[in-house]
């Protein structure tokens, strides 16, 4: 069955610990500091690999991890960082926050490849907090911890035009007949159960990729039929052939048919169903009777802009006139395949969270702590210009100023955060 959905548990590495230890060396009996760095946990990252065409491996495994940093060690070693983990996805894939369903990015255009959950920093050893007043520290930074993040992997597929339309209507003949795609094809419902992409190539005219959406049914936008599971699909496409049954071998009325698909994708996002379509009356080789279907069609919807092309996918019959007209409509319309922008950023919705965290005073500092304060340490880069920028942002609009301030803090006074630091200046 082909796959192009996922939900998946994803988790970057944790930061290494500092090491706390001092020198022990022959004729050096006060020996100073020495313990080693936490090595940097590992990132976790999607990439796009061109062989792949479905999800399907995110099926059977929902778990993934990078490497952990290892802790630093004794004579100032280094702890080892964390091994990163790439996952590999076909281009087109969404990677959305499960829980509110935004973007966290899209895996086609230009994006190759994205940090989705960067590692921890690892950890300081004691070796960094030697000052002249204390010249035995004791304290080693622990390193941050891990990101973690549930998410959904959405396959839509990059294609600028899409064939929507009822099943068994020749869609796929069509794609066959047109492109270097090699559909299964058979008389019966449902032959197509994965989106099939093609790449239409002519002479003198520009190409462009087609995609066979398998068939849509009425009731499809409330989880009907199997259409309703490749919808997504149509997203991305500039332009929609509608393949339509002229003959009505199967007992249906075109222009019904029409009509319904369309209310099937108003149904699903008025946007995609505002975009350009063009008919394709199928079939006409099978057309009996003293009535014209194909007129009827053209009488029905060409006076909305939607222009009707009478072909037939089984003798080739009226193809070419309607593959040179999407490939000059498509020229005119001259917009890039959609790329869906990034709503979903780990950081910044640590502010929003509703996170314990506490204030006091120790020792003369105004020590602040807590599961949100560890969280935001987790997921800032503080020696980033960005970082640094995000830091300052979380600590007002998340109401910790506010508190150091009722507290009494004055210019000058140091705050601590567990390992990190610094002077308070408004």
């Amino acid at each position: 069955m082909f796959a192009d959905r996922a939900k998946i548990y994803i988790r970057s590495g944790k930061g290494g610990d500092g090491h706390r230890s001092f020198r022990r060396e022959l004729y050096v009996p006060n020996g100073g500091p020495d313990g080693g760095d936490g090595g940097r946990g590992g990132d976790l990252i999607f990439e796009v690999d061109e062989g792949l065409n479905t999800l399907t491996d995110y099926r059977h495994k929902r778990k993934y991890a990078a490497g952990d940093g290892e802790p630093g060690g004794k004579r100032r070693c280094h702890g080892k960082d964390g091994k990163d983990l790439v996952l590999k996805v076909p281009e087109g894939t969404v990677i959305r926050e499960a829980q509110s369903g935004k973007v966290i990015a899209d895996m086609s255009g230009d994006n190759r490849r994205q940090v989705i959950l960067s590692g921890g920093k690892g950890g300081l050893g004691n070796q960094h907090f030697a000052t002249a007043t204390m010249q035995v520290p004791k304290y080693a930074q622990p390193g941050q911890p891990a990101k973690e993040l549930e998410v959904i992997l959405e396959l839509k597929v990059i294609a600028d035009v899409g064939l929507i339309g009822y099943p068994n209507v020749g869609k796929s003949t069509l794609l066959s007949r047109v492109s270097n795609a090699e559909p299964k094809i058979g008389n019966y419902h449902f032959t197509t159960i994965s989106p099939n992409l093609g790449v239409v190539d002519l002479d003198g005219a520009p190409g462009f990729v087609m995609a066979d959406i398998p068939g849509l049914i009425e009731g499809a936008s409330q989880g009907s039929g199997l259409g309703y599971q490749f919808l997504r699909h149509i997203e991305r496409t500039r332009l929609m052939i509608h393949v339509v049954d002229a003959a009505g071998t199967e007992g249906r009325d075109p222009v019904e048919d029409i009509y319904k698909i369309n209310e099937e994708l108003k149904a699903y996002n008025p946007e995609i169903a505002s975009r350009p379509q063009v008919i394709a009356a199928n079939k006409t080789d099978l057309i009996s009777g003293e009535e014209d279907p194909v007129a009827r069609l053209k009488a029905e919807f060409e006076p909305m802009d939607i222009p009707v092309f009478p072909i037939s996918g089984a003798t080739g019959k009226g193809i070419r006139e309607l593959l040179y007209y999407v490939s000059r409509r498509l020229q005119e319309i001259n917009e890039r395949p959609i790329v869906f922008e990034q709503e979903f950023f780990p950081e910044e919705e640590i502010i929003h969270e509703n996170l314990p965290y506490s204030v006091e005073i120790q020792d003369g500092m105004y020590v602040v702590e807590g599961p949100k304060i560890e969280k935001m340490l987790g997921y800032t880069n503080l020696d980033s210009e960005k970082g640094f920028a995000f830091f300052q942002k979380f600590l007002k609009e998340s109401g910790i100023l506010q508190d150091l301030e009722d507290a009494g803090i004055e210019e000058g006074d140091t705050v601590k955060m567990y390992g990190l630091q610094f002077d308070y200046y408004k």
